[in-house]
């Protein structure tokens, strides 16, 4: 799947996510601008770099309208959600608050995961096999110089391979 990041102007508040998927349909969606990395754009740095398949992006590649994703996913309350998404969206959230802190902590990012988990109702995934500072930390430091390199009315296309 291709995702079109396009940065609006300097005055708007949002930006746009275009997910163009492989049979040629796609979804969009306004992008908060938040003085970090994206959400949506860090949701890309996590399933890519863990390979997952059912997160955020994985249920949009597979036909999904975004919308109905981020309502999904977004809900605490949601049971049905397949534990993948729910994962995702913990790792998501606990590694935007190690890039508002600037610096990775090992510690605090686990913590994270385990306590947006536990919120849901689900319980930790196995993160043993990966460095979280070099796959995902670092990862999304370098997509965010990236995106701040995008200039306003411009746009960064990135590719979505696994799913």
């Amino acid at each position: 799947m291709k995702l079109v990041a396009i940065k609006r102007g300097k005055a708007d508040k949002y930006d746009r996510l275009r997910c163009i998927r492989r049979d040629g349909s796609e979804t969009a969606c306004d992008m908060p601008r938040q003085g970090i990395l994206p959400h949506d754009l860090v949701h890309y740095v996590v399933e890519s770099a863990l390979g997952y398949r059912h997160g955020f992006l994985g249920l949009v590649a597979g036909g999904a309208d975004i919308r109905a994703v981020l309502d999904i996913v977004h809900d605490p309350a949601n049971r049905a959600i397949a534990d993948e998404a729910t994962h995702t969206e913990a790792i998501v959230e606990s590694l935007q608050a190690q890039l508002w802190s600037g610096a990775f902590d090992a510690e605090l990012f686990i913590e994270g995961v385990r306590g947006a988990c536990a919120v849901r109702g689900r319980a930790m995934p196995d993160l043993s096999a990966i460095d979280a500072d070099d796959a995902l930390f670092r990862r999304a430091l370098e997509l965010d110089a990236r995106w701040r390199q995008v200039p306003f009315h411009g746009s960064l296309e990135l590719e979505l391979e696994h799913v």
